[in-house]
């Protein structure tokens, strides 16, 4: 099944959910929202999210936002998050509020980065924002598509979170999701059938439903079926592709996201009310095992992607002093060369409270040092815990110096 473009017989649920009407009409602070009040105080304004930074320059004249008359302000929106456009994922299931411009024939444009996800529907009203704040994890933006003087990301607050806090899918957290759900021709949900969420540790078999995909998969099957690439017009969009490496990284990002978030939050819950370490300790415990692809679904490469997004994604890590990095991709039997998320260089990441950081370092040091080798790891190799604890000494800022201290000691022994 190597054809360029496949359409599965699934729908994948968006990454934005947000309502419009002529033009983007936001709740901000009225009704009920989770985590409202503190310790959390997800109402708060005090945000550092890459959409508020960038939100702020815009007010200070630092930036300017171009408009185009077939793409809006998307182009210049994402080089100003410095988004890439070969990010692109098309995905024609009715997900989003804009549901009635959304079909196989025109689907959903998604480009995202480490932090932000940006959401274009053609014809639509409004671009679609998720980005990562690092204490509060998703907000939600809207950007009306419409040509004005002075463009402005509103936050949407009360109609995106109706969605995107679910205790399975975001882990009870605001936070982003795949779902993969059976739908009819136009888009729309088949009656009846079963939903999947995705991420690395879902088998290719429940992904994908719903987007278009193009590059090269190898010998496995997933839900794809090949259509002819003139089901959609590609002028219509950035570019031409859905890479299947993008997936492959969305599907693992997303999720990996609301881990963190999960992380964060019930720690300071915990923290606030005096409990014991133990209710946020289990969450951590999950961080840990996702954050090093514990039970991810094995690859039966070579995966090919189509788009360039492969080598812009692994050229923005940082290196070790022997070339290495947790962006380089394996795309043979698994996502990444070197099984450790790229997450953990994110503000997100370093923002956790710190009583759990502390504890998740203590046993990532376990694992990669090879003292825990209980069967969720059983996956890691000795080399790939060697090769993941030396990079991050090399390249992460704030680490324990225990882990420094057994890199050297390791060196000296095997000169």
């Amino acid at each position: 099944m190597n054809h360029r473009y496949f359409l599965t017989g699934l729908a994948v649920l968006s990454l934005a959910c947000t309502a419009f009407a002529a033009s983007p009409v936001v709740v901000k602070q009225q009704g009920y929202i989770p985590f409202g009040d503190a310790p959390i105080n997800y109402r708060s304004e005090d945000l550092r999210d890459p959409i508020a930074v960038l939100q702020r320059k815009l007010d200070h004249g630092e930036v300017k936002l171009r408009y185009e008359n077939e793409q809006s302000y998307l182009r210049s929106v994402l080089k100003a998050l410095n988004i890439s456009a070969n990010s692109q994922t098309l995905v024609f299931s009715k997900t989003s509020f804009q549901y009635p411009k959304i079909s196989p024939h025109r689907p959903r444009a998604l480009y995202f980065n480490d932090d932000v996800y940006v959401g274009r529907v053609h014809d639509g009203t409004g671009l679609e924002f998720v980005s990562f704040d690092p204490m509060q994890g998703a907000i939600f933006y809207v950007l009306d598509e419409h040509k004005v003087a002075k463009p402005r990301f509103e936050r949407a607050n009360l109609d995106c979170i109706q969605c995107h806090i679910a205790n399975v899918p975001t882990k009870g957290v605001p936070g982003v999701f795949v779902r993969s759900i059976y739908t009819s021709p136009n888009g729309t949900q088949a009656a009846g059938t079963p939903g999947y969420i995705s991420g690395h540790e879902s088998p290719l078999k429940d992904r994908w439903g719903g987007w278009y995909v193009t590059g090269t998969h190898g010998s496995q099957r997933h839900l794809g079926k090949a259509v002819d690439a003139g089901s959609f017009n590609p002028s219509f969009y950035l570019t031409d592709t859905s890479d299947i490496v993008a997936h492959l990284v969305l599907d693992h990002q997303t999720q990996m996201h609301n881990y963190i978030t999960q992380t964060n939050y019930q720690t300071r819950l915990a923290l606030a009310a005096k409990g014991p370490a133990q209710q946020y300790e289990r969450s951590a415990e999950q961080l840990v095992r996702y954050l090093l692809f514990a039970k991810e679904a094995k690859l039966e490469g070579p995966v090919v992607g189509d788009s360039g997004y492969a080598e812009e994604f692994a050229a923005k890590g940082p290196r070790d002093p022997k070339g290495r990095s947790l962006r380089d991709f394996d795309l043979n039997t698994r996502i990444f060369r070197y099984p450790c998320s790229y997450l953990i260089y994110s503000e997100a990441f370093d923002s956790i409270p710190g009583p759990t950081k502390d504890y998740i370092y203590h046993r990532l040091f376990e694992v990669l040092s090879g003292r825990d080798q209980g069967p969720d790891f059983a996956s890691l190799s000795q080399e790939d815990r060697r090769a993941i604890l030396e990079i991050l000494v090399a390249t992460k800022p704030g680490l324990p110096a225990e882990w420094k201290q057994f890199v050297n000691t390791n060196q000296r022994s095997n000169q």
